[in-house]
C-alpha cells in the first residue's frame, strides 16, 4: 500500500524500458489491487509478468473486500503472493488458511508464492527449523505433482522485513536447504525440483550479488527496493548475470 496508481504505473512503464526484452530471466511485478488492471496494460507485449499481492480460498462468495483468483487471473494476473509476512502478523493469516489460498491459486492457473519464515524471538529460541517445517507442511498439504512447476517457496524472515536487517548468507543457505529437504520429504526428490525457492528480505542493490551466490537460491521477493524503478531494474541485472556466470562455470 505504497503507490497510487499513477505512481505505479509510471514506475511500470521505467521498468519496461529497462527490462521488458529480458527473457532469460523471470520478471514479476505485485502492485496494489486498484493498480492491477492499469499496470497490467503497460506490461502487455512485454516479458514482465503482473502479480497480486493476495487472494481470498474460495472463487465467489460473500467476502466483502476480498478478491478471488478468478478474479485476479480475468484481471490478467499470473502469479500471487499467499502468506506474506506482514499477511502472517498483521493480519492473522494462519498456515491452514495459507494452504487453502495456495490450493484455490494453482486451481485457476496462478503460479503461488508461498512465503515462510520466522520471527526473531523464534530465530532466538532456536525455532527456525520447526516453524519453516510446519509452515511448509500445511501450506503444501494435499499438493499435486501437476502443479508443482507453478509453485514457489519464498523464505522471508520475519525479522529482516523492512528493518534493514539481512540474514548473512549462511544463514539463507541453511534455511533453503532445509526447505529443499522437507519439500523432498513431501513430494519426493525429483517432484521437489519443480519447485522454486526464492529469498525475500530487506533485499537491496548492496546485498544482491552475495545473494545471488547462494546455491539453493532460485530469485528474489524485493519489497521496498523495488519501489524505484532504478533501483530493481539494477537487483535484476545483477541476480541475472551472477546466476549465469555460475551456471556457465558449472
Amino acid at each position: 500500500m505504497q503507490m497510487s496508481l499513477t505512481e505505479s504505473t509510471a514506475v511500470a512503464r521505467q521498468l519496461v524500458k529497462q527490462l521488458g526484452d529480458r527473457r532469460n530471466v523471470e520478471i514479476v511485478i505485485a502492485p496494489s489491487y486498484t493498480a492491477l488492471q492499469a499496470v497490467g496494460e503497460v506490461l502487455t507485449g512485454t516479458d514482465l509478468l503482473l502479480a497480486a499481492q493476495n487472494v481470498h480460498w474460495d472463487d465467489r462468495g460473500a467476502y466483502t473486500g476480498e478478491v478471488s483468483a478468478v478474479q485476479l487471473k480475468e484481471a490478467g494476473c499470473r502469479f500471487v503472493l499467499i502468506g506474506h509476512s506482514e499477511r502472517r502478523t498483521l493480519f492473522g493469516e494462519t498456515d491452514e488458511m495459507v494452504g487453502r489460498k495456495r490450493v484455490a491459486a494453482l486451481k485457476q492457473g496462478l503460479n503461488a508464492v508461498v512465503c515462510v519464515g520466522e520471527t526473531s524471538d523464534q530465530r532466538r529460541a532456536a525455532q527456525t527449523a520447526s516453524v519453516v517445517t510446519a509452515q511448509i507442511g500445511k501450506g503444501l498439504e494435499g499438493a499435486t505433482e501437476g502443479s508443482l512447476d507453478r509453485l514457489l517457496i519464498a523464505y522471508e524472515p520475519i525479522w529482516a522485513i523492512g528493518t534493514g536487517q539481512v540474514a548473512t548468507v549462511v544463514q539463507i543457505s541453511e534455511v533453503h536447504a532445509l526447505i529443499r529437504r522437507e519439500l523432498a520429504k513431501i513430494l519426493g526428490t525429483d517432484s521437489a525440483e519443480a519447485v522454486r525457492v526464492i529469498y525475500g528480505g530487506s533485499v537491496t542493490t548492496v546485498n544482491i550479488a552475495d545473494l545471488a551466490m547462494i546455491e539453493h537460491l532460485d530469485g528474489v521477493l524485493v519489497g521496498g527496493a523495488s519501489l524505484k524503478a532504478d533501483g530493481f531494474a539494477a537487483i535484476v541485472k545483477t541476480l541475472e548475470k551472477i546466476k549465469s556466470e555460475i551456471k556457465t562455470d558449472r
